[in-house]
């Protein structure tokens, strides 16, 4: 079938009564809708037409603006947060326990021998910098070697254009640079930083300043144990820890005595050995029988303060977090101290979050969707945002380090880093951890977790135990653990701690969509309805007319197309042969033509068989001239 009349047909079927120009198309539909105005517009006369175009463009233009803002505002996915309280019986938390001392420094003190003897010297220096004052020169000779990969300066700051930067340990100072840097320090215009070089005998340093100087000699000791101990082993420095049969003196869960074989020991770069109660890893986490300060864990702990490290360790106590169950604890962000000599009370309220996913969010579930390898996974320990922070940081340190920082987990086949194998890793670290950049590219790789359960804890303090109890208390608890009469243990170095739920009522924090799409479709329609007072059916009128322009279109093509043919033809071939109008007009003329003189009559023609139908010349009448190519036959 010819295309062009299928077309046609087509569109007959689709506009039901339209006619076949753009016009009139219009005028069908805005005499048929069932939209207010366009009916008005074909109906009344100039004036009112007039009006009644510009009220209906202007309506119209007022429907498709609140239209956007809708979808817009649809589209931006927010949220709205619900709270809810619930009662229920509830698992026990996971409490950490660590000591706020890594290492016993009886353990420790031979490898950090010569680091305590430079940090000595130097604070000599430091506060009696007149000659004569001081006392190094009697004692053996300083590992300066291990002093000039991270050395500590003075710097005066009288002049901000050009300081003064003196090395404590530097012997060739000119008398008027000592005597400028000694005045300096009389007028305490000076200031202790840490110098921090890409490598030994670089040009291309910076300065780490402070305000105060204990800040600057805690972070400088803080670089160079870092160094030393990163090339210890791991069960070495396990050992060197505080162990659970002698930090943890005492346990009681509820009515049920425990120990320290409840616990499950890790080993935590910032704060060395510690012990999770209640992890869940090996057994079914615990759940609490009911709220209240006698049903909840107490411990004693022994700290043991008198074998602190002295420079690395300025805050005595224990460190300690509530957490869930096989998740990793990062105690440097959401630790608490419990203080010696004292019993912590803390009671513990439940909140349960719950975020909508995407596209209300960028939350994620388990992790597997984040971009950043977890390297705290070797621990089986849930996705949190705080393993992908330091996850990420590491693995930049990584790679623009070549070594990776003793406080956090190592990829596989990477060394920690170290003054003797990386002398600039220092400053590598240092210029990372300030970079924004870095900062800004981990934040938007690590995303929260959709469902989170965090612990708001009420915390009280008194004196533990009282100067009337001491005496057989601190007897009773040096026996028990070193089977000693005499009393080894002081308020230094014990802590009580009670940890309990204040109540069964928990809250949940849930998030719900702002927006649906019953709320977008009701919104869209009630707006149309009020401008225009349409409906659905309107919208399907209307892509009606659309449909039925496109066919229009689409004939108009096709048409243009089969002219553009046709006269290209005839350009190719000037000499055409004549058309079935001229043939059919030179037939009908020789019809009427007289016969000549002498001529032989035509034979009359002959009637046709019995049985022959006639021809029907009416199908030939009915098609349309300029269908017939010029190659038709018209006989």
């Amino acid at each position: 079938m010819n295309l062009k009349k299928y077309l046609v047909r087509a569109l007959h079927r689709l506009q039901k009564g339209p006619g076949y120009t753009y016009k009139e198309l219009l005028v069908w539909y805005c005499d048929n809708t069932n939209t207010h105005g366009p009916k008005r517009i074909i109906k009344e006369g100039p004036k009112k037409k007039l009006i009644w175009f510009f009220l209906t463009l202007l309506f119209a233009s007022l429907v498709f603006w609140q239209w956007g803002i809708l979808i817009n505002t649809y589209l931006s996915y927010n949220v709205t947060s619900s709270l809810s309280i619930g009662f229920k019986t509830m698992k026990f938390p996971a409490v950490t326990i660590c000591n706020a001392n890594p290492f016993k420094y009886s353990e420790v003190k031979p490898l950090l021998k010569e680091l305590d003897r430079l940090i000595e010297a130097a604070l000599e220096r430091i506060l009696q910098p007149m000659p004569g004052n001081s006392t190094e020169n009697m004692s053996l000779p300083l590992d300066l070697e291990l002093w000039n990969q991270i050395p500590l300066v003075l710097i005066d700051e009288h002049d901000k254009d050009n300081p003064i930067i003196l090395d404590i340990f530097e012997t060739n100072q000119t008398a008027v640079d000592n005597e400028t840097a000694m005045d300096s320090r009389a007028n305490k215009k000076y200031k202790l930083a840490v110098k921090l070089c890409s490598h030994q005998g670089s040009e291309n340093c910076t300065y780490r300043n402070f305000s105060s100087a204990a800040q600057a000699v805690t972070e400088w000791y803080i670089l160079q144990s870092t160094s030393i101990l990163s090339k210890v082993p791991l069960h070495e420095r396990i050992r060197m820890g505080y162990q659970a049969e002698d930090m943890i003196l005492a346990c009681l869960y509820g009515a049920e005595p425990c120990n320290y074989k409840n616990f499950t020991q890790i080993y935590h770069p910032d704060h060395g050995n510690c012990y999770i109660f209640n992890w869940g890893m090996d057994e079914e986490a615990l759940n609490s029988s009911n709220p209240g300060a006698e049903f909840g864990l107490k411990l004693i702990l022994d700290i043991s303060q008198q074998d602190y490290i002295p420079y690395l360790s300025s805050a005595a106590g224990a460190r300690l977090m509530l957490h869930q169950q096989k998740s990793f604890p990062f105690l440097k962000d959401q630790g608490i101290y419990a203080m010696a000599g004292t019993e912590t009370s803390i009671g513990v309220l439940v909140d349960e979050l719950e975020r909508m996913g995407y596209p209300y969010s960028d939350c994620t579930v388990n992790g597997s969707d984040v971009p950043v390898k977890n390297l705290y996974s070797q621990y089986n320990t849930s996705y949190s945002i705080q393993a992908c922070l330091r996850s990420c940081f590491q693995n930049h340190m990584v790679e623009i380090c070549g070594c990776g920082h003793y406080m956090f987990p190592l990829p596989e086949g990477v060394n920690y880093c170290n003054n003797g194998d990386n002398p600039g890793w220092a400053y590598c670290y240092s210029s990372l951890r300030s970079s924004i950049k870095q900062r800004q590219i981990c934040i938007e790789s690590c995303k929260e977790t959709c469902n989170d359960t965090q612990y708001k804890m009420t915390i009280s303090m008194a004196d533990w135990p009282s100067e009337a109890s001491e005496d057989w208390i601190f007897h009773i608890l040096s026996y028990e653990r070193d089977m000693s009469t005499n009393v080894t243990l002081d308020r230094n170095g014990i802590i009580k701690l009670n940890i309990y739920f204040q109540e069964y009522n928990y809250r949940t924090i849930s998030e719900s969509a702002a927006t649906t799409i019953v709320w977008l479709l009701s919104s869209l329609g009630g707006q149309f309805g009020f401008w225009m007072g349409g409906s659905v059916l309107c919208l399907i009128e209307f892509g009606e007319i659309i449909i039925d322009s496109l066919w229009i279109t689409v004939i108009n093509v096709i048409s243009w197309c089969k002219g553009l043919k046709q006269r290209r033809a005839r350009a190719r071939y000037p000499d055409a042969p004549p058309t079935v109008s001229e043939l059919v007009e030179a037939h009908t003329n020789l019809g009427f033509q007289h016969e000549p003189v002498g001529a032989v009559p035509r034979a009359p023609a002959l009637p046709p068989e019995p049985g022959t139908p006639p021809p029907n010349y009416d199908s030939l009448r009915m098609q349309p001239l300029d269908t017939l190519g010029p190659d038709s036959d018209t006989d």
